[in-house]
């Protein structure tokens, strides 16, 4: 009797649960005090209530608030002593800036006293920058690719999910909304129109390839929205984008490296530096200008790409 009243519980119950009775057919319980208790569920406590082994000791909490507290009143104390900011006798207003601002336009052939100070006197410093946004997303790409590449157990003895319904919710599909949709496309052409006009111009307006990338990154990633990751990927994949981010990369380091090597050895084959105020002039400035848009154009829209991607299992 006892075995029917057990048989019978475990139907009700795989009944109850939704599980198969065919496919995970148990053996009759014989005695009850031969099964094995099931392990109890871990809970999940703060760093305050965890065992002694795993708990972070209160010394450290200590030594963490003591070293903020430090440092917090060390920069306090220096911004405290600092001069003030329009005084004439600081390091900082010396004859470099007085260069900047008064020969700009003559040794760079730039209007825009910015991109002439970041992409001549200090063009090597913002190619570090571009290598830093370069050497970021192949990081990034280079670490999701192994984890998809790893072998894992947990994945064997997930069920099988159902492939989630067509919605606008779904990252890698297009919005399916048709005002944001006819709006989105609407918008989109006077977007990158607008990012393209911010880095041609820099070197004459305020702009280049700093914000005018960011404007094409956004343009990219409503054009994703708009007609979905997967053909997106196919026009301008991660792989493409890195190729064309190396190529941008080694153009400017050819680039700037020889204005440095001519103009620092007055060799005399310098790049002519045009009419200032005309859109062909500055000399390497603007071939530059479109090296870091590119770059950081590319950089927001991987970015994209790789955090919104759904999970695969």
């Amino acid at each position: 009797m006892k075995n029917d009243d057990t048989s019978l519980l475990r139907r009700l119950r795989s009944w109850v649960e939704g599980e198969d009775e065919e496919h995970q057919e148990l053996p009759p319980i014989v005695n009850m005090e031969e099964l094995e208790p099931a392990p109890r569920p871990k809970e999940h406590r703060s760093l305050w209530h965890l065992q002694d082994k795993s708990r972070i000791p209160v010394e450290y909490w200590v030594m963490a608030v003591l070293v903020a507290v430090t440092l917090s009143a060390s920069l306090l104390y220096t911004s405290l002593g600092m001069p003030p900011f329009d005084d004439p006798n600081v390091p900082t207003m010396n004859e470099v800036p007085q260069r900047y601002v008064e020969q700009c336009v003559e040794e760079t052939g730039a209007l825009n006293t910015v991109a002439g100070m970041i992409l001549d006197y200090r063009a090597f410093d913002t190619f570090g920058e571009s290598t830093v946004l370069f050497a970021a997303t192949v990081s990034i790409v280079f670490l999701m690719r192994q984890e998809e590449k790893r072998p894992s157990s947990r994945k064997k003895k997930r069920r099988a999910r159902p492939a989630p319904a067509p919605s606008g919710d779904v990252f890698s599909g297009p919005y399916t909304d048709s005002v944001f949709r006819g709006t989105a496309r609407l918008l989109i052409p006077f977007i990158m129109l607008f990012g393209i006009y911010v880095v041609v111009n820099g070197h004459l307006s305020p702009g280049g390839g700093f914000s005018g990338g960011a404007i094409l990154g956004g343009g990219l990633i409503l054009c994703a929205m708009v007609v979905g990751q997967e053909r997106m990927r196919r026009v301008l994949g991660l792989d493409r984008f890195t190729k064309i981010t190396a190529f941008c990369l080694l153009a400017y380091a050819a680039m700037k490296g020889y204005s440095f090597y001519t103009g620092a050895n007055h060799v005399g084959w310098e790049v002519p530096k045009g009419t200032p105020g005309n859109l062909l002039s500055a000399g390497f400035i603007l071939p530059l200008n479109i090296c870091v848009g590119v770059i950081v154009a590319g950089t927001i829209f991987s970015f994209y790409l790789l955090f919104s991607q759904e999970e695969r299992d």
